[in-house]
Formats: structure tokens, C-alpha cells, sequence
């Protein structure tokens, strides 16, 4: 059994015992590996975001929270690839992190059969990128960020505008927007004393503040030009 194998056959046994724990020497003798490296495999689905639980001492061993999983999910290898693909292509996009750690988790839920395909299916997708679009890409929107949209507080951030002139703001996060590839943050900037439109790339530090954010309408912040379509997210 290769490693890929080994981890969904994990999840799936742990989901199969919880809320019992089984200890790792006991899937090592199930899976014929070393203790280390089930240890290993479980560290990996851990910081993929599967929620395993390990306790140490006589009686432990590790188990999953099974209301916070999914059993196998019916995705064909096409989709799970279409997937895949619109997710790696949010680099520089709000949450793209947590876009990886959905990957992971949709992946683990697949079937072994169906992972598999999925994977060789993807083998032949290939991305072009031409020079110079790497820096780009690699621009993430910071994480405090996010969590500032989220938790809706205020954040302070370090912002360079297209002068180079750098200030420091404490902006009041209503909405993430998209134009073409670039991304920004729709805020209440209070230096300026209005809505303002942070490119996130031109973000250089963020610090998330204690103070909650007041709550505002995104049309209160009339960021989009008169003839442009504003549309929200479709989530399904």
C-alpha cells in the first residue's frame, strides 16, 4: 500500500472505530509499517485539517471527531480535478490557504479507486506561466486579513498606494473584491474618514485590533465604477 493509500484507508478506519481510540501500534500492525510512521501519517492529516485527536498514557491513542467529517464523497475524478484546478489557481485570493486544506480534506473523503484516478487525471494538467507572473502568484493576501473579515475587527495595516507612499490605517474590513487577477479589501479607512479600496498586495504588515467592526452595507461603500456588474459569490 503507498503512502496516498495508507492515509484515506486511516481516516477511514478512525471515522470506521470513533469514538473508540486505537492506538498507533495497532495500525502499524494493521497497515505493516512502523510506529513512526503511522505517528507520521497521522501529523500529516492533522495539518491537512482532519480533525484526529490523540491522547497519550495508558488508554490513549488517537480517534476522530466523526461530526466534523464527510464519509466518501461521490465526486467523479473529473470533478474532484475541476476542482483542483479552480483552487490552484486562488493564489493571491482571499482564503487561499484554507483552499488547500479543502483539497486535502475532499481528497481524503474520496474513495481509494476514485482518489487514484483523480490523481493520474491530474498528471496531465499543466500550467503555463510566463515570466515575471511568478511574484504575482506567489502574493498572498496576509492572513490577518481573513481573520479580520471574519471575525469582523478592525485591523491596522501598513498600506502602499500607487505612489509609493507608504501610511499606516486602521480600516474597519467590509468585503473582499475581485478585478481581472488582483484582489482587494473594501474597507472603512479611518485616516481617510471613508470607504477606501486596499489593493492586498500592496499590504505590507496587518495587526488585528481587540475592536469589533461596525457593521456596514457593502453598498454604503460604492467601490465599483457605474458600468461595472457587482455580483456576489455563488456558493452553490
Amino acid at each position: 500500500m503507498n503512502r496516498t493509500d495508507r492515509l484515506y484507508a486511516l481516516v477511514e478506519e478512525l471515522r470506521a472505530c470513533a469514538p473508540r481510540r486505537v492506538t498507533a501500534r495497532e495500525l502499524a500492525a494493521r497497515y505493516e509499517v512502523s510506529v513512526r510512521t503511522i505517528e507520521r501519517d497521522i501529523c500529516a492529516l492533522q495539518q491537512a485539517g482532519v480533525p484526529i485527536f490523540a491522547d497519550v498514557g495508558r488508554g490513549g491513542g488517537y480517534t476522530l471527531d466523526r461530526s466534523r467529517t464527510l464519509p466518501p464523497l461521490n465526486f467523479t475524478p473529473a470533478e474532484a480535478v475541476a476542482v483542483a484546478i479552480t483552487l490552484s489557481r486562488s493564489g493571491g485570493s482571499p482564503y487561499s490557504r484554507s483552499a488547500r486544506t479543502a483539497l486535502h480534506k475532499i481528497v481524503a473523503a474520496m474513495s481509494a479507486a476514485d482518489s487514484a484516478s483523480a490523481r493520474e487525471l491530474a498528471e496531465r494538467v499543466r500550467f503555463v506561466t510566463p515570466p515575471g507572473a511568478f511574484d504575482q502568484r506567489a502574493a498572498s493576501v496576509p492572513a490577518v486579513l481573513e481573520e479580520a473579515m471574519s471575525a469582523r475587527r478592525v485591523v491596522r495595516i501598513g498600506y502602499v498606494d500607487a505612489d509609493g507612499v507608504e501610511t499606516e490605517r486602521d480600516v474597519e474590513p467590509v468585503a473582499f473584491t475581485a478585478v481581472s487577477t488582483r484582489w482587494y479589501l473594501i474597507g472603512w479607512c479611518r485616516l481617510r474618514g471613508g470607504a477606501r479600496v486596499f489593493r492586498t498586495d500592496r499590504v505590507r504588515r496587518a495587526a488585528l485590533l481587540d475592536e469589533p467592526a461596525p457593521e456596514r452595507g457593502f453598498d454604503e461603500m460604492k467601490s465599483a465604477p457605474p458600468d461595472y456588474v457587482v455580483r456576489p459569490l455563488e456558493f452553490v
